[in-house]
């Protein structure tokens, strides 16, 4: 097999107008968004605190996630060739795969530190040292690395010789596992056991963390403390819910149960939907990025 077919988003020419528009829109948000973070924490010291410390993590991974889908889709949208080459195939796979995985842990990581600073505040600054934050940040792309290099490995290994059509926009591990015509039994099993501990595992480590929160801020006396602190925790506690929930329904059904058409719409929410709305949910509507922002770029939010 030297290339792989991508049969897109939908076969219906008449939509074909709508989602080229569509996904050019996510994609010049998501940039925009993300890059807007990074440059406002980046250019301001009183941004550099643990939590933006691990949103500048995030936004890297969500412009890596967008830019590594949503051009080919683009293309295949314009007309101008559905084919990828079967190198060009694993290497999107190898990407989508590091950082689906390093995006399950920063969440985690988050999850701590919200857990730090509401529950242990006297200590915060002590206990979330930046060497901790910069040991979190590398074991987090190093783990997600390692287990991308797995799995991207053993795909390598399989044997391609019947179709070479994708019913899918990108290519990923439950879509070339369909085509595969030796056996997958052990791709099946690292599949699922990346799936535990990328996504159980570290889904109920953040539960924990939250049930820690939740018990604090329920001793918190003021309404106007338990507000801010609630605050802080609300808009991740959403997206970690939306995230875990696509993933992991891609992923747990890695061979023949595996729906396409389901499997579509769920890609395009963790990588074009949550990479756009990360920016708005986490920062953009952030009192301190805000300012941040306009010291940047005078007439942002004017």
């Amino acid at each position: 097999m030297v290339e792989f077919i991508l049969l897109g988003f939908s076969e219906n020419p008449r939509f074909q107008g709508f989602f080229i528009a569509l996904f050019f829109l996510l994609y010049l948000t998501a940039l925009a968004g993300n890059s807007l973070i990074l440059i406002a924490i980046c250019l301001n010291p009183s941004l550099h605190t643990p939590m933006y410390f691990f949103l500048t993590n995030l936004a890297i991974i969500d412009i890596v996630c967008t830019s590594t889908v949503l051009p080919k889709l683009l293309e295949n949208l314009l007309g101008k060739g559905s084919t990828i080459s079967y190198e060009g195939c694993l290497t999107q796979l190898f990407f989508m795969t590091w950082i689906l995985g390093a995006e399950l842990l920063i969440l985690t990581a988050m999850a701590y530190d919200r857990y730090m600073a509401i529950c242990k505040p006297l200590h915060y600054h002590t206990l979330m040292s930046r060497t901790l934050c910069s040991l979190l940040a590398g074991s987090i792309w190093v783990v997600s690395g390692v287990n991308t290099s797995v799995n991207t490995g053993l795909m390598a290994q399989l044997t391609f010789c019947g179709s070479n059509q994708i019913h899918h926009f990108l290519c990923e591990i439950p879509t070339l596992l369909l085509l595969a015509c030796g056996p997958t039994n052990l791709n099946n099993i690292m599949t699922v056991i990346a799936d535990i501990f990328f996504g159980v595992v570290n889904f109920l480590l953040t539960m924990v963390s939250y049930a820690f929160i939740i018990t604090s801020i329920l001793h918190i006396r003021s309404f106007e403390g338990k507000r801010r602190a609630f605050s802080t925790c609300s808009s991740h506690l959403l997206v970690v819910c939306m995230y875990y929930s696509t993933v992991i329904y891609t992923y747990i059904h890695p061979g023949s149960e595996y729906s396409m058409e389901n499997g579509k719409v769920v890609a395009i929410m963790y990588t074009a939907v949550s990479p756009t709305v990360n920016p708005l949910i986490y920062t953009l509507r952030n009192r301190d990025v805000k300012l941040a922002l306009r010291r940047v770029f005078p007439t942002f939010g004017k």
